[in-house]
């Protein structure tokens, strides 16, 4: 636990924002060094990390896709030595005023998001939530300094330091998705030691928060026989629907609907049901947002499953995870991979 902790910290202590991964891939690459047995960049970023498997070849495989990247803000303008932003992928601006981030321009430059005073906002909006484009980043320089360090485009990430709770869970930035890192690295521990039939293709995936694009071109470059995406999803919180949201220590989800074939569906819950370990049932009628989305429909179609660790505050600087929920995640994929024969592709027909 300890060790997952501290490597859970160091991920989400490194940039890392949609299209701008380089400062994070380093880091998995690191740690996934010494349980694959090859380790390569995509053109669009994604690290692709190979454990071999041990049937005779030409070895079925499975893609195991997690992103890396981050949600996080850019510069879209400067003004008297104050940035303007936009947003990187879906941010929730309630909680932005006074969070501290890092402007990744000439050199890194430590800052604050900063709201106009409510007396010189519009009307309407005075008393309510103050919308991103009245905010601010202000990193305490002279104008012709920041005209110097600073252009428009330059990418801005979050800079809090992670906080760990008295309840076995973590608080901080970029937990989506560095927590389906850090369940894809134990998930990679595990069958380092465990003989398994099938190639596993280990990805952090590129651009999910922005375009799928990772994701997308490294299931066709791949092509693998299955798929496999770990996200985040939407952790209980205060007031929040019951049916919508899912309690943190209480196990991973997973998904059911269109995006997930129904077999792998139904294989994961047994194994679950076998292993002891407890998931809920998350219903995706549409889509759902996250990197199978796209891998469902590259090449010909490739089967796919999606886990859910359940996540708090979703897409604000502060959001909250359960270690075990992280820990059972990377062990029931682990069993999956195990389990898997020369026999299983045949199985996979489309029953509902």
């Amino acid at each position: 636990m300890t060790e997952l902790l501290s490597y859970l910290k160091e991920l989400i202590s490194a940039p890392g924002i949609s299209g701008y991964e380089a400062g994070i891939r380093p880091i998995i690459e690191k740690s996934w060094q010494p349980l694959t047995d090859q380790l390569k960049v995509s053109h669009l970023g994604s690290l692709h990390g190979l454990q071999r498997g041990t049937s005779p070849e030409p070895r079925p495989s499975i893609l195991i896709a997690t992103h890396m990247d981050a949600i996080g803000l850019m510069v879209n303008a400067i003004v008297d030595g104050f940035l303007r932003v936009i947003s990187i992928g879906g941010l929730d601006a309630r909680v932005l005023p006074g969070q501290m981030v890092t402007v990744h321009g000439r050199q890194e430059l430590p800052g604050m998001i900063v709201a106009t005073p409510a007396r010189l906002l519009p009307s309407q909006i005075q008393t309510g939530v103050v919308p991103l484009e009245y905010l601010l980043v202000d990193v305490g320089l002279l104008p012709q300094e920041v005209g110097k360090l600073v252009r428009v485009g330059d990418p801005i990430s979050f800079a809090q330091t992670p906080l760990e709770t008295s309840g076995e869970t973590l608080v901080g930035h970029t937990l989506d998705n560095r927590a389906g890192v850090a369940a894809l690295t134990y998930c990679l521990e595990i069958l380092r030691s465990r003989p398994h039939d099938w190639d596993v293709w280990a990805v952090a995936t590129a651009q999910e928060e922005t375009s799928y694009g990772g994701a997308q071109t490294s299931a066709f470059q791949l092509h693998p026989s299955l798929c496999v995406s770990i996200d985040v999803t939407f952790g209980s919180e205060p007031s929040s629907p019951n049916h919508l949201t899912f309690p943190l220590g209480k196990g991973p989800t997973l998904g059911l609907g269109p995006i997930v074939h129904p077999f792998l569906y139904k294989t994961l819950k047994e194994l679950a049901e076998r292993l002891e370990i407890p998931v809920s049932v998350e219903p995706t009628p549409r889509n759902s947002a996250t990197d199978s989305d796209v891998m469902i429909s590259t090449a010909e179609g490739i089967p796919n499953a999606v886990i859910g660790i359940p996540l708090r505050y979703m897409h604000t600087p502060v959001e909250m995870v359960a270690l075990k929920d992280i820990s059972r995640t990377g062990r029931l994929v682990a069993e999956f991979i195990a389990q898997l024969d020369d026999t299983f592709i045949d199985k996979i027909t489309w029953d509902d």
